[in-house]
């Protein structure tokens, strides 16, 4: 009995540092995407080899922007700030995304996204090594 009042009670300490300094409200997690494959339904192969390298972009993009063809050589993801947004793929899968959802991108595949009338403002994560690009343009895309 004793001990499962000590393994509690080390429980509760330990959780207490999640909570705010100067707040009695715990903070709150939400999972907004957890994932194994790309919005198109590809499964994700590996992460780079190699020091890791964390990357966060804050990208914002004009309405009826059409973005160049490309590819993204590491695994990444776009949270949707504003605006909508559709993924597209050179054989002509889409999938369209609004603010409030993640887009879980694709790795080594040729697509590019098209904005709507607002402007889109998505803050993109990416897990890379130091020295390779996070996005490249498609070699022979129009």
């Amino acid at each position: 009995m004793l001990r499962k009042i000590l393994v509690v009670g080390l429980l509760a300490s330990s959780l207490s540092v999640l909570r705010p300094q100067q707040s009695s409200a715990p903070i709150q997690f939400e999972t907004l995407s957890q994932t194994s494959k790309s919005w198109d339904g590809t499964t994700y192969k590996a992460y780079p080899t190699g020091q890791p390298q964390l990357s966060v972009l804050k990208v914002t993009l004009a309405p009826h922007t059409t973005m160049k063809w490309h590819t993204h050589p590491v695994p990444n993801a776009a949270y949707v700030l504003s605006g909508e947004i559709t993924a597209e793929t050179k054989d002509g899968t889409k999938k369209h995304f609004v603010a409030g959802e993640v887009i879980p991108e694709m790795v080594d595949t040729v697509h590019r996204g098209v904005t709507g009338d607002q402007p889109v403002v998505l803050i993109v994560f990416y897990a890379g090594t130091p020295g390779v690009p996070l996005s490249q343009p498609a070699g022979d895309a129009k």
